[in-house]
């Protein structure tokens, strides 16, 4: 990789090699928790990639033990959930090919980001998990668009109804990741990845790539629309102030669905 810093906003950076493959840093360890800087550090990134002549393909990787480890609930935020979706519209509208590389956990929205990705490398131990029933909330960032497209409408219930966590094993098994490989190995596999899609004719990459997923920002628009208006409600919610309660102190949550007999 250069040395060069070619887009940098504190959260993201961005090196270009001299093999047509960029490197896309999440720079906020160890969780790298959601940000605006953070989302909308990627879509800035992706966007100035889209006009460098010098890149073809991009790892999306994370400094620290997680890739992104969703939205941080503990504190107050001073972003608003429709900026942060506007920003995640902009990734899935650019047209640089990614390939993430998951350490550690992709959790909540950071699954939703690394599903944004046109391939997914994991570490045995990566853990990806949709737990946002387990906090009392809604899916967000698109995953009713895009967990069906990769494992299908059941395991997509399944995952979204018990908010597990599933390994990079697993995650392979089930259309999650598309390869596995050691910690040791993780980034050296992701940008062989991207360098075998930098190979290739980079117009035509392109085409391809529009035929394939060209649909997805706008069904992402949509689906983010909706997913705010469910999450809006429900952060009102008892079960989410106990979802929240239960996993600071690291214990089973214990719901009640009271909303769902008021009124």
């Amino acid at each position: 990789m250069s040395d060069a810093t070619v887009f940098g906003n504190g959260a993201v950076e961005v090196q270009i090699g001299d093999d047509y493959v960029a490197h896309i840093e999440l720079c906020m360890p160890p969780n790298n928790f959601f940000s605006l800087d953070l989302i909308g550090g990627v879509a800035d990134a992706l966007a100035h990639l889209d006009r460098d002549d010098r890149c073809r393909a991009a790892v999306l990787k994370a400094q620290g033990k997680h890739f992104c480890a969703g939205a941080d609930f503990s504190g107050s935020t001073s972003y608003t959930t429709a900026d942060l979706y506007a920003a995640a519209v902009r990734i899935f509208r650019t047209q640089t090919p990614v390939v993430a590389a998951i350490q550690g956990a992709a959790i909540g929205g950071g699954l939703g980001l690394a599903l944004s990705s046109d391939f997914r490398i994991a570490a045995p131990e990566a853990r990806f998990s949709a737990n946002f029933a387990r906090l009392g909330f809604h899916h967000g960032f698109g995953l009713g668009v895009t967990l069906p497209r990769l494992v299908g409408e059941q395991a997509t219930a399944e995952l979204l109804f018990t908010g597990r966590r599933v390994k990079g094993e697993e995650a392979v098994q089930l259309g999650l990741a598309d390869k596995l490989a050691p910690l040791e190995d993780l980034m050296a596999a992701s940008h062989a990845l991207a360098r075998e899609i930098a190979i290739s004719a980079p117009l035509a990459v392109r085409s391809i790539r529009n035929t394939l997923r060209g649909h997805l920002a706008e069904k992402v628009e949509a689906a983010t629309a909706h997913e705010a208006k469910e999450q809006a409600w429900l952060r009102q919610t008892p079960d989410f102030a106990e979802g929240n309660a239960a996993m600071a102190a690291r214990r089973q949550p214990n719901f009640t669905g009271s909303s769902l007999n008021s009124g």
